[in-house]
């Protein structure tokens, strides 16, 4: 049995994920996510494997450091759909289940084994769930289980319907980022942990006070509220929409920023703007600087609402964060929430649904919404504006609380619970494990337990 606690000489990480650092991978949240925790588990040394659906067209497997391996994988399959990782799915899912474990348990877990390592395994969402499965079967029949720890890890509850919760739960320790979450999944027989999202420490740097003022004077209106979210209905578009006629119809100037997605559901909810009589008109641009951007919202600046068609990188969205009023991320079932906590890393002022969103606490980093009925979007948008001090003191707590939610602080969350469970395994003494944590400021929602006779903070 190793000493008491997983470091970089003892450890090796594999996470399983559809999505990932490739502009082909790059879906949504999920590709983001996986890139930042094995991106952050290669800065602290850890030998980290990533198997993802990458581009076709570049090598197969790739070296970045010393501790960080690319695995894409499906790229036969990939060649014939080229517009992303999703396209093809079934056929991807089905050779991504047969040839994954066979591959890690050769070439990754045995040699790791004969080196004394201890080998832990992530599978990120419902598309590599029987995966995980199979891999675990696999193992226990190669004699190879038990020294191995094995996490699968829900970000949403898309694909639920395709998961065995009975065999996942069997094979693999259940986890997903938000209690909210932990509460669906307690419905399908499972008990995950927690362990939340982060966000880049890059996203806490200040915005240039000159870029925002003149980021503010592009717009023509008074107040600026801004929507950065899919074409869904989870998303709260029809309320936001509603609520923002209320508000101009009392007698405001107000401009909202509205980034949504390809989705259908957008012509409808635009199609419901005009008909409240907002003005709507799309932004585009050419160009991809901070300037090139600015322009196009000058060009709009007049409407109602911008329909932001352009790509917006993180360093506009942190402007437009930081520069609104509100930003609204009034989502009716949000698993985490990642838009109120980049906004609130921005010092800007989070509207939000109240669901998967643990970080939020209302009227001191945010306002936390309680119905998805417009006027109380409205309401808050009043006391936004009639009490400016009070909002000046919700923006800097934001952003105090977003800095407990750095990548750097969520992987020792991750690792520090993954060390309870290799405790559990026997794979590490349990009477040092307590020895090298490391204490994390808690935020103001977490609970204090006691462990070992000594008290951290854990989800």
């Amino acid at each position: 049995m190793k000493q008491g606690h997983l470091s970089p000489d003892n450890t090796i990480f594999i996470i399983l994920s559809f999505e990932g650092p490739d502009r082909y991978s790059l879906a949504g949240g999920l590709g983001i996510r996986v890139t930042h925790i094995t991106r952050m588990l290669s800065q602290m040394g850890y030998p980290t494997h990533l198997f993802f659906i990458g581009e076709p067209k570049i090598q197969g497997e790739e070296k970045l450091n010393n501790s960080l391996f690319l695995h894409r994988w499906c790229q036969w399959i990939s060649e014939y759909y080229p517009r992303g990782a999703y396209e093809g799915e079934k056929e991807k899912i089905r050779d991504f289940n047969k040839s994954i474990p066979p591959y890690i348990i050769e070439k990754i877990v045995r040699p790791a084994i004969v080196q004394d390592k201890i080998v832990i395994i992530l599978g990120e969402e419902w598309h590599t769930a029987e995966a995980m499965c199979l891999l675990s079967d696999q193992l226990y029949y190669a004699g190879l289980r038990n020294r191995i720890l094995m996490f699968w890890n829900a970000n949403n509850t898309f694909g639920f319907d395709h998961i065995d919760w009975t065999r996942l739960n069997f094979t693999t320790k259940i986890t997903t980022v938000s209690r909210y979450m932990k509460r669906i999944m307690q419905n399908h027989g499972v008990n995950p942990l927690v362990i939340p999202n982060g966000i880049p420490m890059s996203l806490l740097e200040p915005v240039d006070r000159r870029i925002s003022n003149r980021f503010r004077n592009t717009i023509q209106a008074n107040s600026v509220l801004a929507k950065v979210a899919r074409w869904d209905a989870d998303k709260g578009w029809d309320t936001a929409i509603e609520a923002l006629a209320k508000i101009i119809a009392s007698g405001n100037k107000v401009t909202m920023l509205a980034r949504g997605s390809n989705d259908p559901y957008g012509k409808e909810i635009l199609n419901t703007a005009h008909s409240l009589g907002l003005i709507v008109k799309e932004a585009y641009t050419r160009g991809t600087t901070i300037p090139d951007y600015l322009l196009a919202l000058e060009r709009t600046s007049d409407a109602d609402i911008i329909d932001i068609k352009f790509h917006c990188p993180q360093e506009l969205l942190q402007l437009i964060y930081h520069t609104s009023d509100a930003v609204l991320a009034n989502s009716r079932h949000e698993p985490f929430g990642l838009v109120g906590l980049e906004t609130m890393a921005a010092g800007g002022v989070a509207l939000l649904g109240g669901t998967g969103e643990d970080y939020a606490t209302p009227f001191y980093n945010s306002i936390v919404l309680d119905s998805s009925d417009a006027q109380e979007i409205e309401e808050s948008f009043n006391y936004i504006k009639e009490h400016p001090a009070e909002t000046a003191r919700i923006r800097q707590n934001a952003k105090d609380t977003a800095r407990l939610f750095t990548w750097e602080r969520v992987i020792h969350i991750l690792i520090r619970k993954m060390e309870i469970e290799a405790q559990l395994q026997e794979l590490i003494e349990s009477n040092k494990i307590h020895e090298t944590c490391t204490y994390i400021a808690p935020s103001p929602r977490d609970e204090l337990i006691g462990v070992g006779g000594n008290k951290q903070w854990l989800k």
